[in-house]
């Protein structure tokens, strides 16, 4: 265990990050030098002591703006109203924008992309004074980081729409990636079985960040073999104008899901999410389905 300064390093990367282990080199480095007399050790010791505190600080007072997708905000206000609790019970504070709207998702997906790209000029507007954007979809964010360059790039909001792309992240990112918090003193005492939906593992991967999201929960038991990680069926208009195939792969993944075990689906999109339980409520199968915000509050 490297002690820089009186402070553990392990606690200063899990408190900061994996950048900072090249400050933290730095300042060992720093601290060797100043005990060799080759300048004084105090004025060393006062600059990372500044640097603890600064980063930390900064880490506090940030902005976050909460983006609440349109499933959400119809069909599931309370993920959104769990998002805003979980940031604020880590100390954040916590803004949101009500004049806010649609990512333009659907719209870009079914070819009408001059509203999309007027729309996105809207997010962009929305968001533009956040430090970060917070938000509880994966389907959302990874439009955002991969498709607004195809609206953007070269426009008067080409510089725009790379900040807004670098700022938002999902709830799992934020807390795994950026905050290094996986243990949020949640329970859960249930078999869960994690929908890793096709964005969430083509667009946007955080996979991994759920996973150990999930591993923290106390009383939680995961079933998934690792092998189930097809499309439920949604793919949004897909289920509209292919409802067959949509139903029947719907029907896969829930019985997939029952051999394993499970009593609860959760997963990082609430429209996957509303597909699965349309499902399960029309032919009354045992089997509930539960955003990841909402399992994190659960007992809260």
């Amino acid at each position: 265990r490297i002690r820089v300064f009186g402070h553990d390093r392990s606690q200063i990367i899990t408190d900061f990050g994996e950048p900072f282990e090249l400050i933290c080199h730095f300042f060992k480095r720093a601290e060797g030098a100043a005990e060799r007399k080759s300048y004084p050790r105090a004025g060393v010791v006062s600059v990372f002591h500044f640097f603890c505190t600064f980063v930390k600080k900064y880490k506090a007072e940030m902005k976050l703006i909460v983006f609440v997708p349109c499933c959400v905000d119809q069909f599931s206000p309370t993920t959104a109203a769990n998002l805003i609790k979980l940031l604020e019970s880590l100390g954040h504070t916590v803004e949101y924008n009500s004049e806010q709207t649609c990512c333009g998702r659907l719209l870009y997906d079914n070819g009408n992309w001059d509203k999309a790209k007027e729309i996105g000029e809207k997010f962009i507007d929305d968001f533009r004074s956040a430090d970060y954007i917070i938000t509880c979809s994966t389907s959302c964010v990874g439009y955002i980081k991969n498709n607004f360059g195809k609206l953007f790039f070269n426009t008067a909001n080409h510089n725009s729409y790379k900040v807004v792309r670098d700022k938002v992240m999902d709830i799992s990112e934020f807390l795994v990636s950026f905050m290094h918090k996986t243990d949020l003193g949640s329970e859960f005492p249930h078999k869960v079985n994690l929908n890793s939906n096709c964005h969430s593992l083509n667009e946007y991967n955080v996979e991994e960040e759920t996973k150990l999201l999930l591993q923290k929960v106390k009383g939680l038991e995961l079933t998934n073999t690792g092998s189930d990680n097809f499309c439920c069926g949604f793919g949004g208009t897909f289920s509209l104008y292919n409802e067959p195939v949509s139903a029947a792969l719907a029907k896969k993944k829930i019985d997939k899901v029952l051999s394993e075990g499970a009593e609860y689906i959760v997963g990082n999109d609430t429209s996957c999410l509303l597909h699965l339980q349309s499902y399960i409520d029309k032919y009354k199968v045992n089997l509930k389905t539960i955003h990841l915000v909402d399992l994190l509050m659960y007992n809260k």
